[in-house]
Parts: structure tokens; C-alpha cells; sequence
């Protein structure tokens, strides 16, 4: 059985790249545009693992992150971020410190990205 991955990402062009390269990776992907929506997907679909865009308008990631861990304390969650001028904190080291597994920068090597996405995916 394929692995549902829930890609929670306001940047639509970045979000079709990952849907297209975890899809290749013969994952099973399902997308949203906000922390909202994403939410509203996690609550009603099976789902293995959610990356998460860390700023985004609409439920940042840091809230939804809050949100899911709140729901299911053992959810896997990979965190993303451009970063850019809001990135003045090391916000992506923080989030680990909020229970996310995984942490990569934009732009991230592809191959890392997808052994991360396996190595949680796999993990009990």
C-alpha cells in the first residue's frame, strides 16, 4: 500500500513540483494551500506524513504544526521554508523543538529530501 503524504504549501508552483516528484516516488500525495485546508484534509484522510511549508498566509505552519501534534502527538511532519526576510529567527530549528521530525531549507537537495520523506514513511 502507498504511503499518503499531505503537502501543506501556499506556493502553488513549489507545491505541483513536490506533488510531481513524491508521485514519482510512487507516493501517494494529497495537497493543500494553507495550514486550513490542510487540516481539514489530515481530520478526514488516512495520512502518513505532512510536510509543511513554514510561512504561509492563512495558518502559518508553526500554528498548524501546534494543531496536529494537539490531534495526534506521533504525527510525522517534515517542515519547509524559503526562509527570506521573515527568517530572522532560525525558525526551521524550532520547529524542531515543536516535534517536527525533519527540517529543510528551500532550495533542498532532492535526493536528502526523498530519503527523509522514506526514512519517516517506514519509521513505526
Amino acid at each position: 500500500m502507498m504511503a499518503r503524504i499531505l503537502v501543506i504549501e501556499d506556493d502553488d508552483n513549489f507545491r505541483k513540483m513536490l506533488n510531481v516528484m513524491l508521485t514519482q516516488a510512487k507516493y501517494d500525495v494529497v495537497e493543500a494551500p494553507n495550514g486550513r485546508v490542510g487540516l481539514k484534509i489530515y481530520r478526514k484522510e488516512q495520512i502518513d506524513l505532512v510536510i509543511t511549508d513554514v510561512f504561509m498566509p492563512d495558518k502559518e505552519g508553526i500554528e498548524t504544526t501546534f494543531d496536529l501534534k494537539d490531534e495526534n502527538p506521533n504525527v510525522k511532519i517534515i517542515a519547509i521554508s524559503g526562509g527570506g526576510i521573515r527568517d530572522k529567527l532560525d525558525l526551521l530549528a524550532q520547529m524542531r523543538d515543536f516535534g517536527v521530525q525533519k527540517t529543510f531549507k528551500k532550495p533542498f537537495v532532492i535526493g536528502e529530501f526523498l530519503a527523509a520523506v522514506k526514512e519517516l514513511v517506514e519509521a513505526d
